[in-house]
């Protein structure tokens, strides 16, 4: 599923396969990667923002945060043997650290754990995601390596990583304005991640198809809270989600 040579990504953190004996390198950086990436770091630092200021982690979904931790730790497994470069290292290491400083803030440290809605909040990732996602990453692995089914195993669960959080606003329906920026920010730095595939496919002929379909997916299920988003930025008014039938 991935061609000799081919590029990992994931944050602009991509780098070349160690195949036939090359040492790993660094992938080239585009405006679009960039953009996605800060774009991602935005989304992290608004919903720190939102949990400090507010002292309440009310609309935000703990579990999903959680199924990003893993996320991180999956893929970011190489931190330990492989350096690429100082923001490959740093992006890795904020990614990792942050959101596993969310997932404590909310399940552990008073006041804003004494906020998180543990009966809404209650989507079985463990039980629909973990399972498959495992099955998914030894199945379209580039090689049955450890690190490799890892690595793959993390892209398929990052495209269903959003699914508690947008299951979770279907609930409460009326979005807090960080909260939605903060779902807003995820899902355009994926839009631009697939501005980045377009672009270096026209431009180099990159083909990836793990990380693609993966990322098709996380965008679709982005779709239906997008436009809403999007409507609610437009007139000026607070976001609230229709009814489901």
């Amino acid at each position: 599923l991935r061609p000799k040579g081919a590029v990992r990504e994931g944050h602009g953190l991509s780098r070349e396969l160690p195949l036939e004996g090359r040492l790993p390198v660094a992938a080239a950086m585009n405006g679009f990667r960039l953009c996605g990436d800060m774009l991602h770091l935005t989304s992290i630092l608004l919903l720190l923002y939102k949990l400090h200021k507010n002292k309440s982690c009310a609309g935000v979904s703990c579990r999903t945060q959680e199924v990003y931790a893993i996320v991180f730790l999956l893929r970011y497994l190489d931190l330990t043997w492989l350096y690429i470069s100082f923001y490959n290292s740093a992006m890795k290491g904020i990614f990792i650290i942050s959101t596993s400083y969310l997932v404590y803030l909310m399940r552990f440290k008073p006041p804003v754990a004494t906020t998180h809605d543990r009966e809404r909040d209650n989507f079985r990732y463990e039980l629909y995601f973990l399972g498959p996602s495992f099955v998914l990453g030894f199945l379209t692995a580039h090689q049955w390596m450890f690190a490799e089914v890892l690595w793959t195993t993390s892209i398929w669960l990052e495209s269903v990583a959003i699914v508690p959080q947008l299951v979770l606003l279907q609930q409460i329906r009326e979005v807090e304005n960080l909260t939605s920026h903060f779902v807003g920010a995820m899902g355009a730095y994926r839009a631009f991640y697939i501005l980045n595939w377009l672009y270096r496919y026209m431009e180099e002929g990159h083909i990836n198809w793990v990380p693609w379909v993966g990322g098709v997916v996380q965008t679709v299920l982005y779709c239906d809270f997008f436009y809403y988003y999007v409507k609610s930025r437009t007139y000026g008014s607070k976001l609230v989600l229709p009814v489901t039938t």
